[in-house]
């Protein structure tokens, strides 16, 4: 027989991502409907070693779906690495007397959340977690969507959007740099959706010649005088590409780095409604008994999948995107289509 759910955690970690808040609203309400007090954990596993909780009830995250960040706030703890912090975590879970854990973030988050689940186990103790990622990368193995990634992509095509119409005025070059140090979702998907004249991502490795050259000549030739570059940051430096640019071309590019506004602002409605059934499946998962466990989204739908198996996923970077832009740059005219 299962022990009965009593009390439980709730935290984000790592970067923060538009949706969190609507996650931890989800987890709180849920689990109020089910009988369960719920504690907030602040500044992420630090305030598991720190002490820094408060109690949360059904008012305590009103008005917070609409809003980005994170009210619980994030941060990521070098102390939590170790089994000395671990062992410092779980002396504040059992004096809150927490049966579960439920950690908003990424792979980063869930990795630390099963070593405490383990080091529980082996001190007596019983500690469930449920893992749900939020990353603007939407790198994460396990699922196919994380929360947070539509509003980042959201915000990039605004911004670059507003960029184009001064990018046209004076026919210039632009080089812009999104979020992405190991995964080009971020920057594939805004460079389709605005148009842009190349894309760089880490998942391919870059020819400058074919990738930025030639295409930027081919538009030349096709009639247009203004070009996008759209750069992942784990593609190179915007700054440098810009430079090589102006080298090898002899036009002078505009460099934009989007940075940490990629990661701000109201999360967009697949973004709130997603983390909402998320949140909900995570409590289900707990008074269920199915701990241990991260909460993914598999073809569409909300799913619960064991979490050591979850960290050994990988994620096949779809380049079906990679060739649909590709097809809109390398024909003739292609130029035009900014």
């Amino acid at each position: 027989m299962e022990k009965q759910v009593k009390r439980i955690g709730i935290l984000t970690s790592g970067g923060d991502a538009p949706g969190m808040n609507a996650a931890v609203r989800a987890v709180v309400r849920s689990a109020i409907g089910q009988g369960i007090d719920c504690i907030g954990i602040r500044r992420g596993w630090n305030g598991l070693i720190n002490s820094d909780f408060l109690h949360m009830d059904a008012s305590s995250v009103s008005h917070i779906i609409n809003k980005g960040g994170t009210m619980l706030y994030t941060a990521r703890s070098e102390e939590f690495m170790t089994e000395a912090g671990r062992a410092k975590a779980l002396a504040t879970c059992k004096l809150l007397g927490l049966d579960g854990i439920v950690a908003i973030g990424g792979d980063g988050t869930f990795r630390g959340a099963l070593a405490l689940s383990r080091q529980a186990a082996e001190a007596g103790h019983s500690l469930q977690v449920v893992g749900i990622p939020a990353t603007i990368d939407n790198d994460i193995g396990c699922s196919h969507y994380t929360i947070g990634f539509d509003t980042a992509c959201n915000t990039a095509i605004e911004c670059i959007d507003k960029l184009r119409d001064t990018m046209q005025s004076h026919e210039r070059c632009s080089v812009v740099e999104v979020m992405g140090r190991h995964a080009g979702y971020l920057a594939l998907y805004v460079g389709i959706s605005v148009g842009a004249t190349a894309v760089l991502i880490p998942e391919r490795e870059t020819d400058f010649d074919r990738d930025i050259v030639e295409k930027i000549r081919r538009a030349r030739l096709s009639g247009t005088t203004h070009y996008m570059i759209v750069v992942a940051e784990g593609a190179g430096s915007a700054m440098e590409i810009g430079k090589r640019i102006h080298q090898e071309i002899g036009i002078d590019p505009r460099v934009t780095v989007l940075g940490h506004i990629q990661r701000g602002g109201s999360p967009s409605a697949r973004d709130r409604e997603t983390a909402s059934r998320m949140g909900y499946e995570a409590v289900q998962a707990l008074v269920q008994g199915r701990g241990n466990c991260v909460i993914a989204t598999q073809d569409g739908r909300i799913v619960d999948l064991e979490m050591e198996h979850a960290l050994q996923m990988k994620k096949e970077f779809d380049m079906e995107r990679y060739q649909v832009l590709e097809a809109l740059t390398n024909n003739k005219g292609a130029g035009q289509m900014f």
